[in-house]
């Protein structure tokens, strides 16, 4: 049976309010998930990106820090922004690799608040120009372990085929040892 236009729109209108309500009931579900991560890890509004900079600072737990303490100490110019905690981001690594300073990045009006973030001796000492400090970081282990052949292991990584044949034949890792 054909069903009018007018039957099919209130179709639409009860499915839509059943469709609501769903939402809503799920909704209380998240929101109640969403608060108790909240208290668990004490965040801020501030941290959520809700606080305006004239609100008053709103914590959730006694776990959280007041905004002040999040605001950016470290900054390019090109708009990265690091706030002195936590793992350095990448702009920063890289910038430092390439023989920049740390005291390159701490902004004019936050200058004391980086500066106590700086090790003392950062402070004291002028920063020298760090050359190749990559192929500085980088190194080379040395052999741990040789066989009779020339054949080689750090002892890193899984144990090579000879060594495991050598083993196997009754020799130890301290006869193996170089």
């Amino acid at each position: 049976m054909a069903q009018t236009y007018e039957q099919v729109q209130k179709q639409i209108e009860l499915l839509q309010q059943r469709a609501q309500k769903l939402l809503q009931r799920e909704a209380i579900g998240v929101i109640e998930r969403i608060k108790e991560a909240i208290a668990h890890y004490g965040i801020t509004a501030a941290q959520l990106g809700f606080e305006s900079s004239t609100a008053p600072s709103v914590t959730v737990g006694s776990k959280a820090k007041s905004s002040a303490s999040q605001s950016p100490k470290f900054a390019d110019g090109n708009g990265n922004v690091w706030s002195g905690r936590g793992p350095r981001p990448r702009w920063l690594r890289e910038a430092l690799t390439a023989g920049k300073a740390l005291e390159d990045f701490v902004g004019t009006a936050t200058t004391t608040a980086a500066n106590a973030l700086l090790p003392k001796a950062m402070k004291k000492v002028k920063p020298t120009k760090r050359k190749n400090a990559a192929a500085k970081a980088k190194s080379t282990s040395r052999p741990r372990y040789k066989d009779d052949a020339g054949r080689e292991w750090s002892g890193m990584g899984p144990r090579p085929k000879w060594l495991k044949e050598a083993i196997a034949s009754g020799k130890t890792l301290e006869q193996l040892a170089s």
